[in-house]
């Protein structure tokens, strides 16, 4: 499931085709076996959500109180795929519309080139066999390019957005994390008399480059390989993540994009969770659920990836998220100063890359 819940640049929909033609651009991707519920209001759209199909009875029990948090007064719903697929669904977010008291302006069902209304049983406008439809016959495909919105072939080619880099990036990722992992072990061994204090050096140091490389981002001055590794390996320390989090802005998700690429694949689940919190704050949950999806596919137990995906998929609005979370100052009392077994998560990393 992803859902957008902020307010989607304005396109013009006077028809079922303008509403075909728009949705590729308001969920990101031309959707296939889905469904997609936009709620309105104020003639804007302010909620893009979609689910995958077929899904269980009750999975759209949240969207009654997102309606109402969005002050939604209008709905439109569209399924993808043949009707034993998205006839069930179309119904469940009717009630859903109902049960906020949202007003459903059409419910529509695409396959094989041919769109169904659900609202309208008239066969001169709406005939039993479909009725073939062509987007590009709308203005709506041009004033969403003008908008800078992109409409990818498929959920596949957004994934491969944030997918892990390959070529001459990998080669040279891959030797900048050898280089760091070797000297993190070299400086763990001379400082394995005082554990405690060689982990209070390690999350101090981690804190400035964190800095450092959001510093850099704000410049528009990418990391080096080097940085970036680096980088990686300090964000496995919670206390260092948990630092980007609280600072988190949704500026920063490019960086946190560049770093689930170009990170090796078993250091990638914190700046891909990263990523995911600064996408969803951006009110683009698609990106923040692939991104959430690719960290969970690394670690299935990684607990930050697993509580935002949580939070996505019962519809929570970030903004209670963000409030909840603590500053700087306020982890460090929290949290005390820093122990050897803060490093445990890294030193696990290190063996599973030496073995």
């Amino acid at each position: 499931m992803t859902t957008n819940a902020a307010p989607q640049p304005c396109l013009t929909l006077t028809s079922p085709v303008d509403i075909l033609a728009a949705v590729p651009y308001l969920v990101g991707f031309h959707p296939h076996d889905s469904l997609i519920v936009i709620g309105i209001a104020e003639r804007q759209a302010k909620v893009v959500a979609r689910w995958n199909l077929p899904f269980p009875p009750g999975t759209l029990a949240p969207l009654a109180a997102l309606f109402r948090r969005e002050d939604v007064t209008e709905a439109v719903v569209v399924g993808y795929g043949p009707g034993e697929k998205v006839t069930p669904a179309a119904d469940e977010a009717r009630r859903a519309a109902a049960s906020s008291g949202v007003t459903v302006g059409e419910v529509l069902r695409v396959h094989e080139g041919r769109y169904w209304s659900y609202i309208c049983d008239q066969p001169t406008c709406c005939p039993p066999e479909g009725t073939p439809y062509d987007p590009s016959t709308t203005r709506v495909a041009a004033e969403a390019t003008v908008q800078g919105m992109v409409a990818l072939p498929d959920r596949g080619a957004l994934e491969r957005t944030i997918a892990p880099a390959e070529g001459p990036v990998r080669v040279a990722m891959r030797r900048a994390t050898a280089e760091a992992v070797a000297e993190v072990r070299a400086a763990m061994a001379a400082g394995a008399a005082d554990p405690d204090a060689y982990a209070r050096r390690f999350v101090a140091e981690g804190l400035v480059r964190l800095r450092a490389a959001l510093g850099a981002h704000a410049r528009g001055e990418p990391l080096d390989d080097a940085e970036a590794a680096r980088l990686g390996l300090d964000l496995t320390v919670i206390r260092i993540r948990d630092e980007a989090w609280t600072l988190l802005h949704e500026s920063h998700a490019p960086l946190w994009k560049d770093l689930t690429r170009r990170l090796e694949p078993r250091f990638c689940p914190p700046a891909a969770s990263l990523l995911a919190m600064a996408s969803w704050r951006a009110g683009d949950n698609v990106l923040a659920t692939i991104a959430l999806e690719r960290a969970l596919t690394v670690d299935p137990r990684y607990s930050m990836a697993d509580l935002l995906m949580h939070a996505v998929q019962n519809l929570v609005a970030p903004a209670i998220v963000r409030a909840r979370l603590p500053t700087p100052s306020e982890l460090d009392a929290a949290m005390g100063p820093a122990r050897a077994p803060w490093l445990t998560p890294l030193t696990a990393l290190l063996d599973e890359g030496h073995g």
